[in-house]
């Protein structure tokens, strides 16, 4: 039994050193012609005849990088996804729906509150506060180099920028479902038990300071990222959390299921990765169901709703 014991974690070590190696090599070479082929040239052209064509105005590049285009990203991406809420199509959308029979169509009544709310969210508060952010990234003195950073050290940002994001956000969600504080602040979130992509910033004023904008900012601050990076990830960021709220479960884009899910029940699966999910086990209740077993990329073309469809009920 020893030996079989021993055979079997040098086999695993073996198994374990081989795919560690294969992962790096392969992560260089992405890294390597995206440094040298694509950031590397084209890239760092753009910005510095951006940066010319600015005359160096800090403050206009910041709001340009840090507000205007995550905003563009945002909206840009939102305004499809609201045209298959609105229409009922394109079906190549709507027949990804999850939550079946819901929000087909939107109630526009509803809808426009959300939009006049997402907006007034991102005019009165993110956008202020990007204003102490700015002299915060000033001070380290790299947010407006002429030289861009190497993609090898954006991949470093943004793999800390999510880790950071990952754990200001479960917590402070799960602060806000309190029942002293969900009252008064979160619930108006959860007027939407199936949710669509806009309504990824319908918060109260509070939650969208303390779980929707501090989580995400807080990453390029302690870093001291350049404003390109901070750009990069705020559309990022925005886009993501559009996508798990969209209510479609979409081929080759990141699954939606684990926040919808949360929608649905509310007690349930507060993080974004679902990492500190699984180490609290608030997730028990969702990894017992179908929707667990839809998580994931869709790498085809049928809906994971007719692939994995819901057990038909007992009384059926």
């Amino acid at each position: 039994q020893g030996e079989k014991l021993w055979d079997a974690l040098k086999i695993s070590a073996y198994v374990f050193s081989a795919g560690l190696l294969m992962f790096t090599a392969l992560v260089n070479s992405v890294s390597w012609f995206m440094q040298n082929i694509t950031l590397g040239n084209f890239w760092q052209t753009a910005w510095l005849d951006f940066y010319n064509y600015m005359e160096g105005d800090e403050w206009t590049i910041f709001l340009l990088g840090a507000a205007l285009v995550p905003a563009l990203a945002f909206w840009g991406f939102n305004g499809i996804l609201l045209v298959a809420d609105i229409t009922g199509k394109p079906t190549f959308i709507t027949r990804y729906r999850i939550q079946l029979g819901k929000n087909d169509p939107v109630d526009t009544k509803k809808l426009w509150k959300a939009i006049y709310t997402a907006l007034g969210n991102q005019l009165f508060i993110s956008f202020p506060m990007l204003v102490p952010m700015f002299y915060i990234m000033k001070s380290w003195g790299n947010t407006f180099s002429e030289e861009l950073p190497t993609f090898q050290w954006f991949l470093v940002e943004l793999s800390i920028f999510t880790v950071v994001e990952e754990i200001l956000f479960y917590y402070t969600h799960r602060l806000v479902h309190h029942p002293v504080l969900y009252k008064y602040i979160h619930k108006k979130h959860h007027e939407w038990t199936a949710p669509i992509g806009v309504v990824s910033i319908y918060a109260h004023p509070i939650e969208h300071i303390v779980s929707n904008t501090l989580p995400v900012m807080t990453g390029p601050m302690i870093m001291g990222s350049h404003i390109v990076s901070i750009s990069a990830w705020f559309s990022l960021a925005l886009v993501t959390t559009s996508i798990s709220h969209c209510g479609y479960h979409l081929p080759f884009l990141p699954s939606p299921e684990f926040h919808d899910f949360h929608h649905l029940k509310f007690n349930q699966c507060y993080g974004v990765l679902g990492v500190l999910d699984f180490l609290h086990g608030t997730d028990r209740v969702f990894r017992q169901t179908k929707a667990f077993e839809r998580h994931k990329v869709l790498l085809g073309l049928t809906p994971l709703s007719e692939s994995i469809p819901e057990s038909p009920k007992k009384d059926e």
